[in-house]
Protein backbone atom coordinates (compact mmCIF):
# COMPACT_ATOMS: atom_id res chain seq x y z
CA UNK A 1 0.00 0.00 0.00
CA UNK A 2 1.10 3.18 -1.04
CA UNK A 3 0.21 4.62 2.67
CA UNK A 4 0.25 3.84 6.30
CA UNK A 5 -3.19 1.97 7.63
CA UNK A 6 -4.82 4.40 10.15
CA UNK A 7 -8.30 2.80 9.86
CA UNK A 8 -10.58 0.76 8.63
CA UNK A 9 -14.11 0.69 7.83
CA UNK A 10 -16.55 -0.75 5.61
CA UNK A 11 -19.72 -0.26 3.55
CA UNK A 12 -22.79 -2.68 3.19
CA UNK A 13 -26.44 -3.39 3.15
CA UNK A 14 -26.46 -0.74 0.21
CA UNK A 15 -30.13 -1.34 -1.68
CA UNK A 16 -29.53 -1.64 -5.41
CA UNK A 17 -29.88 1.62 -7.55
CA UNK A 18 -28.16 3.62 -4.78
CA UNK A 19 -25.10 4.95 -4.21
CA UNK A 20 -22.17 5.96 -1.70
CA UNK A 21 -19.25 8.40 -0.92
CA UNK A 22 -20.00 11.55 -3.53
CA UNK A 23 -17.50 13.23 -1.26
CA UNK A 24 -13.69 13.90 -1.45
CA UNK A 25 -11.29 14.07 1.41
CA UNK A 26 -8.35 16.77 2.10
CA UNK A 27 -5.80 14.43 3.30
CA UNK A 28 -6.91 11.12 3.29
CA UNK A 29 -5.72 8.78 0.83
CA UNK A 30 -8.21 5.33 0.35
CA UNK A 31 -7.30 1.87 -0.83
CA UNK A 32 -11.19 0.49 -1.53
CA UNK A 33 -11.79 -3.50 -2.39
CA UNK A 34 -15.15 -5.07 -3.32
CA UNK A 35 -14.95 -7.75 -0.44
CA UNK A 36 -18.61 -9.60 -1.67
CA UNK A 37 -20.49 -8.85 -4.45
CA UNK A 38 -19.89 -5.68 -7.04
CA UNK A 39 -19.95 -2.15 -7.28
CA UNK A 40 -18.45 0.56 -9.30
CA UNK A 41 -16.23 3.26 -8.20
CA UNK A 42 -16.18 6.52 -9.92
CA UNK A 43 -13.44 8.75 -9.61
CA UNK A 44 -13.19 12.39 -10.80
CA UNK A 45 -10.10 15.15 -10.61
CA UNK A 46 -12.02 17.74 -11.29
CA UNK A 47 -11.31 17.69 -15.03
CA UNK A 48 -12.61 13.83 -16.00
CA UNK A 49 -13.95 10.69 -14.76
CA UNK A 50 -12.53 7.46 -14.31
CA UNK A 51 -14.97 4.44 -13.75
CA UNK A 52 -13.63 0.99 -12.13
CA UNK A 53 -15.60 -2.09 -11.51
CA UNK A 54 -14.89 -4.39 -8.69
CA UNK A 55 -15.82 -7.74 -8.23
CA UNK A 56 -13.03 -9.40 -7.07
CA UNK A 57 -11.37 -9.52 -3.74
CA UNK A 58 -8.01 -9.48 -4.74
CA UNK A 59 -8.97 -6.14 -6.83
CA UNK A 60 -8.67 -2.63 -5.53
CA UNK A 61 -8.95 0.98 -6.52
CA UNK A 62 -6.36 3.54 -4.63
CA UNK A 63 -8.10 7.00 -4.15
CA UNK A 64 -5.49 9.95 -3.42
CA UNK A 65 -6.54 12.95 -1.74
CA UNK A 66 -8.58 15.52 -3.23
CA UNK A 67 -10.37 13.15 -5.83
CA UNK A 68 -14.20 12.98 -5.92
CA UNK A 69 -15.24 9.55 -5.09
CA UNK A 70 -18.81 7.71 -5.22
CA UNK A 71 -19.62 4.14 -5.02
CA UNK A 72 -22.46 3.05 -7.45
CA UNK A 73 -24.48 0.30 -8.60
CA UNK A 74 -23.73 -2.05 -6.09
CA UNK A 75 -24.79 -5.91 -6.04
CA UNK A 76 -26.98 -8.23 -3.59
CA UNK A 77 -24.92 -8.06 -0.35
CA UNK A 78 -22.54 -6.31 -1.44
CA UNK A 79 -19.20 -5.73 0.89
CA UNK A 80 -16.56 -2.77 0.37
CA UNK A 81 -14.02 -3.16 2.75
CA UNK A 82 -12.30 0.83 2.18
CA UNK A 83 -8.47 1.23 4.14
CA UNK A 84 -7.42 5.08 5.15
CA UNK A 85 -4.53 6.80 5.57
CA UNK A 86 -6.11 8.88 8.51
CA UNK A 87 -8.01 8.53 11.36
CA UNK A 88 -11.95 9.97 10.92
CA UNK A 89 -12.26 13.68 11.07
CA UNK A 90 -15.54 15.11 9.75
CA UNK A 91 -12.91 18.52 8.90
CA UNK A 92 -10.93 16.01 6.34
CA UNK A 93 -14.48 15.74 4.01
CA UNK A 94 -15.42 17.67 1.10
CA UNK A 95 -18.68 17.51 0.74
CA UNK A 96 -19.57 19.90 -1.73
CA UNK A 97 -18.50 19.54 -5.48
CA UNK A 98 -18.55 23.55 -6.23
CA UNK A 99 -16.30 23.95 -3.15
CA UNK A 100 -14.38 20.55 -4.58
CA UNK A 101 -14.09 22.39 -8.23
CA UNK A 102 -13.12 25.48 -6.49
CA UNK A 103 -10.00 23.99 -4.37
CA UNK A 104 -9.05 21.54 -7.67
CA UNK A 105 -8.60 24.82 -9.70
CA UNK A 106 -6.36 26.60 -7.16
CA UNK A 107 -4.15 23.72 -7.50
Amino acid sequence: MPFKLRRVYWIYDVPGGEQRGGHAFRETNELIVSLSGSFDVVLNDGKADWRFALNRSYYGVFVPRMIWRTLENFSTNSLALILSSTDYSEDDYIRNWEEFIQLTRNR
